[in-house]
């Protein structure tokens, strides 16, 4: 397990994984998501691994965070009415990129922007309900640790760290427990150590997820 309760990724080494599924079948639909707090470089990691899945012949679309067309305060300042415009504009971004994409590369997950929600106003049972059942659509969650170096400033994001750190815990807490509990065994934890290479390790645990039926024939002959 992470140090946050997520599963730690047991993953070789990616080396030249690009090469090997190069013209690989495409046989299911992936839909992944970096979940994390802000200004841990999710968007950045979102970008680098949508460009290495199109260089291996992948058709993706890419969502971006949708918090930075919210018409509401957000941050510290957020608002009830504001999480909510967030929370359906995320799902709406989704099914517009699965409208034109077999793949989707989400630079967070609805339980990402749930967060601020409760912390701001606390747990909404009849809301995880609703978020719950949207996290099944992801294939792939893989979970961005903060960093030591602190918050990048970009005019937009809290460069607050109490609450970087808060939304962290708040997202390691809904993991551990219900209704969320059962995606505990799709995500992918990144280490700080490993940083230089996220990129290829996502893609790399990406990539068979993306071809089942090769990986099912493989356990046939295996057996």
């Amino acid at each position: 397990m992470g140090p946050t309760g997520f599963r730690k990724s047991s993953l070789q080494q990616p080396g030249n994984v690009l090469e090997e599924v190069r013209g690989a079948e495409q046989t299911t639909k992936l839909k992944l998501a970096l979940i994390g707090t802000h200004g841990v470089g999710k968007t950045t990691l979102a970008y680098e691994t949508c460009s290495l899945l199109k260089k291996a012949d992948y058709n993706v679309e890419l969502v971006t965070e949708v918090a930075r067309r919210s018409p509401f305060p957000v941050n510290e300042a957020t608002t009830l009415e504001g999480q909510l415009w967030i929370l359906h504009a995320q799902i709406a971004a989704e099914l517009d990129a699965a409208s034109r994409a077999p793949h989707v590369i989400c630079d967070r997950s609805v339980l990402d922007n749930y967060c601020y929600l409760v912390n701001k106003f606390g747990r909404q049972p009849r809301l995880e309900q609703w978020l719950a059942w949207w996290m099944e659509s992801y294939t792939l969650l893989a979970a961005v640790p903060p960093l030591s170096d602190g918050i990048p400033p970009d005019g937009f994001r809290s460069e607050n760290l109490e609450f970087q750190n808060r939304i962290h815990d708040l997202l390691a807490d809904l993991l551990s427990e219900a209704p969320f509990r059962s995606l505990s065994e799709r995500v992918l934890w990144l280490e700080r150590r490993d940083r230089r290479v996220w990129g290829e390790i996502i893609f790399a645990a990406a990539t068979p997820l993306l071809r089942p039926a090769e990986r099912l024939q493989q356990a046939a002959a295996a057996g």
